[in-house]
């Protein structure tokens, strides 16, 4: 089904992305603007025809079927059996959504209104700082939005702990004044190593010092039986269904850490946002439907152009967690290698996605980025106006960055350009000829814009919204299964064996070399 577009993309020859602009409306109509945000799309290689094409294979892999059936309710996480309903958890509408007949929404607001209760329990309380114990999407995206949203924080401190490293508990408790902290224990079974291996370290601390843990602990749990066994009552933990994947979670009561730090109205914006995006998804024709735009730019991209990587660039520090959220929910959704029937993916399945903040990104791997080997796209996203209202000649130096960095990687600089610049600075011969070589920027390197007027709840609602539909639609054309993660289990199993092997309980013999020489040198230096 490739075969089209990449014809096309062979004819793009030596045509530069900046030749395209010739065309005195390419702007308008390569970009999208939806929900008060504006997609600009124009500084890539799309043109009419490519654009088509990838809209057919949208079309004739049925985007739209399984759009239709995600949001009804169907199992459409196959190897796993399971619908797919982390988008009922912001429906406040409250339309019916049925699985196996029965409609969740009930359940839905059921919780999200004990969820409510538990935030305003903790806020209204002595609690100063709530610690998040979680990893994977129970850390990942309650601490992106939480920072994201700082501006909005009227309650207590919110920290996150996520790695077995002691380290990471071990700063965070260094923060914190053990009289006036309260835990959220993130694990749906309850028995994630990382997580309660965490979790009761908290509790160790909080013995130390000499105060009991009743009430000082919530869970956020499927596994009710194990979390009163650990000593959490059922009214402190808040659960959630099978069909709400981790990366997926933050709407619900994963999302309690942020509930607790801007209050209940302020995350229902941020649920309302969500569902505004759901609509337009669900609604929008695919040529002008913003998360299949931006997921077809990214197969374009990937899949015909070969780019294997793709930079996310927030200018926006507040978003500084949004590129490692993405890396989770884009890589572990579509870093696969099968397509549902179980056969071998004919072309590249997801790309390594990594980025930083601007401007910090410009003074380290932006070098690679303008003048390396290898072209990565850049997707930029810049808020029209920041929060700082005494601070605004920061915000437009901030967009002046986002802008010029686009520009330059499309436009670059070509070497008689870079001589000219050398000959205005007096050089000539030999010298002029290789000064002017470091100087030259390839330019033609693709780049998209997403612009927001603010980063505000609802706004960062759409905005994650807009990236997980945009991992559905590229998983659906693939033909892969996004919302199962059968490629994390393999390590977790040998990490089970290999903890007393690593301890000296049991022999190391029976693995391999590489393995047994590093287990001897972990042991030598214990």
């Amino acid at each position: 089904m490739w075969d089209d577009v990449k014809l096309l993309a062979d004819r793009i020859g030596n045509r530069r992305i900046l030749d395209l602009f010739e065309n005195a409306n390419r702007a308008g109509e390569f970009s999208l603007s939806a929900l008060g945000m504006l997609f600009d799309y124009s500084k890539t290689q799309l043109d009419d025809q490519i654009l088509a094409a990838l809209l057919k294979i949208a079309q004739n892999t049925g985007v739209e079927t399984r759009r239709d059936e995600m949001f009804s309710g169907a199992k459409i996480n196959e190897t796993e059996g399971r619908a797919v309903l982390h988008t009922a958890l912001r429906n406040l509408d409250g339309e019916p959504v049925l699985v196996d007949g029965q409609d969740v929404m009930p359940g839905v607001f059921d919780g999200l209104k004990r969820m409510t209760a538990v935030a305003n329990d903790i806020r209204n309380s002595d609690i100063t700082d709530v610690v998040n114990i979680g990893i994977g999407g129970s850390d990942l995206g309650p601490k992106m939005a939480t920072i994201a949203l700082s501006p909005y924080h009227d309650g207590p401190r919110c920290h996150f702990v996520s790695n077995v490293d002691g380290a990471d508990i071990s700063d965070v408790l260094r923060q914190c004044d053990p009289s006036t902290t309260a835990f959220i224990v993130a694990s749906k079974t309850f028995t994630t190593i990382e997580t309660m291996t965490n979790a009761g370290t908290a509790k160790a601390w909080l013995a130390h010092h000499g105060v009991s843990d009743a009430g000082r602990f919530v869970a956020l749990s499927s596994n009710a039986k194990k979390a009163a066994e650990w000593g959490i009552p059922g009214d402190r933990v808040l659960g959630f269904e099978d069909w709400v994947g981790g990366r997926y979670s933050v709407w619900g009561p994963i999302g309690l850490s942020l509930m607790v730090a801007i209050g209940a109205d302020a995350f229902k914006a941020f649920l309302r946002g969500a569902q505004e995006m759901d609509r337009h998804f669900c609604a929008a024709p695919l040529h002008e439907n913003m998360p299949v735009l931006l997921a077809l730019v990214g197969m374009f991209h990937n899949q015909v152009l070969g780019h294997a990587t793709r930079a996310v660039l927030p200018y926006d520090n507040r978003l500084s967690r949004l590129p490692a959220y993405l890396q989770q929910l884009e890589m572990e959704s579509n870093g696969k290698g099968v397509s549902m029937d179980g056969k071998a993916l004919k072309v590249n399945s997801g790309p390594v996605v990594w980025g930083e903040p601007g401007t910090n990104g410009q003074h380290a791997f932006y070098q690679l980025i303008h003048q390396g080997t290898r072209t990565v796209p850049c997707e930029f996203l810049v808020g029209a106006a920041g929060h700082e209202e005494d601070l605004r000649q920061h915000q437009d130096l901030l967009v002046a960055n986002c802008l010029a960095q686009s520009e330059a990687l499309m436009r670059g600089r070509s070497f008689e350009e870079a001589r000219d610049l050398m000959r205005a600075k007096g050089l000539e011969g030999d010298e002029l000829e290789r000064q002017a070589a470091h100087r030259v920027f390839p330019g033609d390197r693709p780049s998209t814009t997403l612009v927001y007027p603010q980063l505000t709840p609802e706004l960062l609602g759409r905005i994650i919204a807009l990236y997980e539909h945009r991992v559905f639609v590229e998983g659906v054309i693939l033909g892969i299964n996004s919302y199962d993660q059968w490629g994390v289990e393999l390590g977790k199993e040998l990490a089970t064996s290999l903890g007393p092997v690593v301890t000296g309980e049991v022999s190391s013999e029976g693995k391999d070399g590489s393995t047994r020489q590093l287990v001897e040198y972990v042991r030598l230096y214990r």
